[in-house]
């Protein structure tokens, strides 16, 4: 059972109306969501975008995020590149769970919440990635509505709602 209960309708009302391209939106949706989180048990908020690097592989860099540097690139093997790869939002409640699979980036994190993003024809492009500080900090309400807020904001394509996957 998630330790936090959020109110998503402020941030859904701040993000509704952003206007610009989708570099513009994440950057504003990054702010929106740490100004909005950042007491709610959120310890850094923001974007992977999938991109290939000089050998040809794919790998997971850093876009717009408040409030902390973070890694980048970071591997597919961690929970931002397997929540892209499978197309599934992934809510880690520990992330000492995750053992080589996680890319520790701040040591105090204990639990994060990974939605992909997605553009036309369904197709990812990257992920939403909130951290926290405290174990058990997201839940199915969490991913559920941050999937939602990011549709209506113009950030992800719609898709279908899928359960996610809790590690």
């Amino acid at each position: 059972m998630p330790r936090y209960e959020r109110d998503y309708r402020p941030i859904s009302l701040a993000l509704t109306s952003i206007a610009g391209d989708r570099a513009v939106r994440m950057r504003h949706a990054a702010d929106v969501l740490w100004r909005h989180l950042r007491d709610e048990g959120v310890s850094w908020a923001g974007f992977y975008l999938i991109s290939e690097n000089d050998a040809g592989e794919s790998e997971m860099v850093l876009g717009p995020s408040r409030d902390k540097p973070a890694c980048t690139p970071i591997g597919m093997h961690g929970a931002c590149g397997q929540s892209f790869l499978k197309k599934r939002s992934l809510v880690i409640a520990d992330i000492h769970t995750l053992g080589a699979g996680y890319v520790a980036c701040d040591p105090r994190d204990l639990a994060e919440l990974v939605i992909p993003m997605f553009g036309e024809g369904s197709k990812p492009w990257g992920v939403l990635d909130l951290d926290s500080f405290d174990r058990d900090a997201f839940g199915e309400h969490d991913a559920r509505e941050l999937k939602r807020i990011m549709e209506v904001a113009g950030i992800s394509w719609p898709s279908p709602y899928l359960e996610p996957l809790y590690l």
